[in-house]
């Protein structure tokens, strides 16, 4: 996955500030960040030039992924550490803990494209309990241009789901066991997907749209 090139995850994160947002509960914050991430360097800097300060504030593709950013975390701030409220409002487990991603959740009832309302739920799974860390979009086919600006994308195999977050890739979906070799129940299958991962809940230095983020590595054990 490439990076994203204009927009900076902390500039990102103080346009979400500034609507009220917290960016991470503490807790879970320090129990990964490293030492410094995010904290302003010791070195003296001289502060830009009104006319450099004014080109960035004016930036329409900064301003446009932040404000986007802001209503996506205000409209899944109620997730951010209650996973039980996403079950209950139809989300549910596709897949265990992927390395350097999380745990996935699905709810079969979004379609399309809307800031506010991801298909898809990653939750990290910490000392704490369940912190959401990524959001997710999918699209049955690449999209003819990024719903967000500089957007990167991944891609998902068709798969059958079980009730248990066991998948097994899988084309056809006729083919799809009742059960997975742990005894889960089938819950769905679905086709090739493209994935569109925004980490707007946790900082990532691989990028807001990357498809992994390093700093989840120490919660793979799920």
């Amino acid at each position: 996955m490439k990076k994203m090139r204009i927009v900076s995850l902390g500039g990102l994160a103080a346009a979400a500030l500034a609507v009220g947002l917290p960016m991470l509960p503490a807790q879970a914050q320090n129990s990964v960040v490293p030492h410094g991430y995010g904290t302003a360097p010791q070195a003296t800097r001289t502060a830009p030039d009104a006319g450099h300060a004014m080109s960035m504030s004016a930036d329409p593709l900064s301003l446009q992924v932040a404000g986007q950013l802001a209503a996506a975390r205000a409209a899944t701030a109620k997730y951010a550490t209650n996973l039980a409220k996403a079950k209950s409002d139809g989300y549910m487990i596709i897949t265990k803990m992927m390395p350097n991603m999380g745990i996935h959740y699905l709810n079969p009832h979004i379609a399309g494209f809307s800031v506010s309302k991801p298909q898809i739920l990653v939750y990290e799974h910490t000392k704490s309990g369940f912190q959401l860390g990524a959001l997710e979009w999918v699209f049955p086919k690449m999209p003819k241009s990024p719903p967000l600006p500089n957007a990167t994308f991944g891609s998902f195999p068709a798969a059958c789901h079980y009730a248990d977050g066991t998948f097994i890739q899988d084309q056809n979906s006729e083919s799809c066991a009742k059960k997975a070799p742990s005894g889960a129940k089938f819950t769905f299958w679905h086709p090739d997907l493209i994935t569109m991962h925004v980490w707007a809940w946790y900082p990532n230095p691989a990028g807001l749209f990357s498809g992994t983020n390093p700093l989840v590595a120490p919660f793979n054990k799920g």
